[in-house]
């Protein structure tokens, strides 16, 4: 296979899906694993990618992987190994889809304080984790290897103290405080940052690249709600699936080990 075998998590909706859609615009080509925890959900995905992109010479295959389970990333792994041997790019997107963000599940009581917080790493940090651990050996039969981690523009400690953004603006003094709250997401974000400066210390001399890539805030249904996030200024997730597709590509090689954003580079 000359094509680059690009394998995304979490691809069958939101920031994923637009980034497919991105690799299948590119002039490059490319063999597509289009990862998601439900296997209908990614089999429909991927029939309206072949449907939307008749002539393109860039081929997609769906691959049940749920992060939260070990079992599940082991066969996935068996799959790619059988079929396709390596893997040229890692994309860790899944925690960007809308189950990424569970915060709002403890105000509507789905989940406690503890489940929602143990939940929300055990799927961006630790699933993340587990995933890349297992797939690393094939990523080292890439001439080219790249691995990438979707982070978000929450995570970072150093704008944190910037109140003129909403994320960081305090509720009104008293208890109990009734302003919605992203620190769980926030938390394990920043955990995210930290894991890929460790991928970038243990495989430095295996000449992986790897950066995390942070989109900007997306019309995406993170935390369930698209059209709320469009109407607090979200931008069109085909803007964040550019980014993606230009790391994925080389433009942003002057940047590995670092958190890029379209600006440039974000702080820690």
């Amino acid at each position: 296979m000359d094509r680059p075998v690009v394998f995304i998590t979490g691809a069958n909706t939101g920031l994923g899906l637009e980034t497919v859609k991105a690799l299948f615009q590119s002039p490059k080509s490319y063999t597509i694993l289009l990862g998601a925890r439900n296997k209908e959900k990614a089999d429909a995905a991927v029939q309206q990618l072949r449907a939307e992109f008749p002539q393109s010479a860039t081929v997609v295959a769906p691959v049940q992987v749920d992060l939260e389970n070990d079992l599940s990333i082991e066969r996935a792994f068996g799959f790619v190994v059988e079929r396709y041997g390596r893997v040229d790019v890692l994309i860790n997107n899944a925690v960007n889809n809308p189950g990424g963000q569970f915060d709002p599940q403890v105000d509507s009581a789905d989940l406690t304080m503890r489940e929602m917080w143990n939940k929300s790493w055990d799927t961006n940090t630790t699933g993340t984790q587990v995933l890349t651990h297992t797939f690393v050996p094939l990523l080292l039969k890439s001439l080219d290897p790249r691995l990438l981690f979707i982070t978000s523009g929450t995570s970072t400690l150093t704008e944190s103290g910037n109140l003129t953004l909403r994320m960081n603006q305090s509720p009104a003094k008293g208890w109990p405080k009734t302003s919605p709250s992203i620190s769980a997401y926030r938390a394990s974000k920043t955990g995210m940052n930290m894991l890929m400066r460790e991928w970038t210390r243990i495989l430095r001399n295996d000449e992986v690249k790897t950066w995390c890539v942070s989109p900007g805030f997306l019309a995406t249904g993170l935390g369930g709600n698209a059209e709320r996030n469009k109407r607090m200024g979200a931008i069109d997730p085909a803007t964040g699936a550019n980014l993606v597709r230009d790391v994925v590509e080389g433009a942003r090689d002057r940047d590995v080990g670092k958190v890029v954003r379209r600006d440039g580079v974000q702080p820690w």
